[in-house]
C-alpha cells in the first residue's frame, strides 16, 4: 500500500470510528450523507468468525465515545451538579459533536465548553449562569495545574516601576467571577467522590467546617483566583478590587490604568485604599504571581 492509500484508509477509519454513536449508544447505521455505514465497515474491515465487519467498527467507535464520555464527566463534576445527571448526558453528547476532540490529548476537551454554554442556554437552563461559572471554575483548575510558571516579579525590580509599566500574571494563574460559591460546592463534590483533601482552598474552607457542605452552590458573588503551589491547585478568595486588579493586568494594562480599573466603583475610601493597595501588592509578591512583562525585558 502507497503512502497517499494508508493516508486515506487512515482517514476513513478515524472518521467512522469518531462518528457520534446514536442516542442509545449504538453505532450508526447511515452516515452524514445517508450512505450505508455497513457497507463502508465492509471496504476496509475483514469480518472475523465471530463479528461482521460493521460490529467489529462498533466496538472501536463506541470504545472512543466512551472514553470521551468518562473523561469529560471526570473533568467536569460540578457542571453535573447543577444540571443534574439526565441532563448533562444531554449537554455533554451535544458539547462534544459540536466540539470534538482535536488534540492528541483529553486533556483539552473542554476548551470551548464555557463559550459554548454562553451559546447553548437551553442545555443548562434554568441554572445556566451558576453552570457556566461552574465549568468556568472546572476549566480553570485544569489550565492551573499544568500551565507553565514563569520566574516571578522581584522585590528588585520594583524600584523601577511606574505607572506606564506593564506587569504579566503567572500563565498557571487564572481569574473567575461567579454568582454563587461554585468553590465550595466544588470542593464538597470532590470531596464526597475522593475522600477528604482531595482539593483545597485557601479561602473558604473554615466555612465547609463550620456548615453542612452542599452540593450546590450557595448564592453571592465571589471572584477567584486559581492558582498552583507545589503541584497542587488551590482556589483563592479575592476582593473585588483585587480581582479586578489582577484582570487589568491579564489584558495588558498598564499598572496605572490597572489601579484605576481596580477601584472603579469600590466602597473604599480614599484614605483607604493605599493601605490596601500596598496590602494587596505585597500578597501578590508573597504567592509570586506577578511577572515582569516580556515586552518590559525586550527594550
Amino acid at each position: 500500500m502507497n503512502a497517499p492509500d494508508l493516508h486515506d484508509l487512515q482517514r476513513r477509519m478515524a472518521a467512522a470510528v469518531m462518528r457520534p454513536l446514536t442516542s442509545d449508544e449504538q453505532t450508526r447505521r447511515r452516515d452524514e450523507k445517508g450512505g450505508s455505514v455497513q457497507r463502508e465497515a465492509a471496504s476496509f474491515i475483514k469480518p472475523n468468525d465471530r463479528l461482521d465487519s460493521f460490529e467489529r467498527l462498533e466496538i472501536y467507535n463506541r470504545q472512543y465515545w466512551f472514553r470521551l464520555f468518562s473523561s469529560f464527566e471526570e473533568d467536569f463534576p460540578g457542571l453535573k451538579s447543577i444540571v443534574g445527571s439526565k441532563r448533562f448526558v444531554k449537554l455533554m453528547r451535544a458539547y462534544l459533536e459540536a466540539h470534538p476532540s482535536r488534540s492528541f490529548t483529553l486533556r483539552n476537551l473542554g476548551s470551548s465548553l464555557v463559550r459554548w454554554l454562553e451559546e447553548n442556554p437551553q442545555y443548562s437552563a434554568p441554572f445556566t449562569a451558576d453552570a457556566t461559572a461552574m465549568a468556568a471554575l472546572e476549566w480553570a483548575h485544569i489550565e492551573a495545574f499544568d500551565s507553565e510558571q514563569r520566574a516571578p516579579l522581584m522585590a528588585s525590580e520594583i524600584e523601577y516601576l511606574n505607572e506606564h509599566s506593564h506587569l504579566e500574571l503567572q500563565p498557571y494563574l487564572r481569574l473567575v467571577e461567579a454568582p454563587s460559591a461554585v468553590d465550595d460546592a466544588l470542593i464538597a463534590i470532590r470531596d464526597a467522590s475522593k475522600g477528604a483533601g482531595a482539593q483545597t482552598s485557601n479561602a473558604v474552607s473554615i466555612h465547609l467546617v463550620r456548615r453542612a457542605r452542599s452540593l450546590k452552590p450557595l448564592p453571592g458573588k465571589i471572584y477567584l483566583a486559581v492558582h498552583r503551589f507545589e503541584d497542587s491547585v488551590y482556589y483563592k478568595r479575592l476582593s473585588r478590587e483585587d480581582y479586578l486588579l489582577l484582570r487589568a493586568f491579564e489584558q495588558g494594562n498598564t499598572l496605572g490604568t490597572a489601579i484605576d480599573a481596580a477601584f472603579a466603583g469600590s466602597t473604599l475610601s480614599e484614605a483607604d485604599r493605599a493601605a490596601h493597595l500596598q496590602s494587596s501588592f505585597r500578597y501578590l509578591m508573597q504567592m509570586g504571581w506577578l511577572c515582569t512583562s516580556r515586552r518590559m525585558k525586550s527594550q
